[in-house]
């Protein structure tokens, strides 16, 4: 019979399976973020104008949001 706190053959080759494909997969992910980053880059260079605009957008997008939850907040102290 064999104990179950020991580890068998195919449990060992099942996490070392598992650990390279995770290591792949983070690989993988990495190169996709670093092409990414780098298209946005360019892109950025290529078009000023544009990358000013979505860069005011957002920051107007995440004052908004700030300044309603600054709102919500009062709301729920008033209570």
């Amino acid at each position: 019979m064999i104990d179950e706190t020991t580890p068998t053959t195919p449990q060992i080759d099942t996490q070392d399976s598992l650990r390279d494909r995770t290591k792949d997969a983070l690989a993988d992910a990495r190169e996709a973020v670093t092409e990414a980053v780098n298209s946005a880059i360019e892109t950025a260079k290529k078009h000023p104008a544009a990358t000013a605009a979505v860069a005011a957008g957002a920051a107007a997008a995440v004052a908004g949001a700030a300044y309603g939850i600054s709102k919500l907040r009062e709301k729920e102290e008033a209570k």
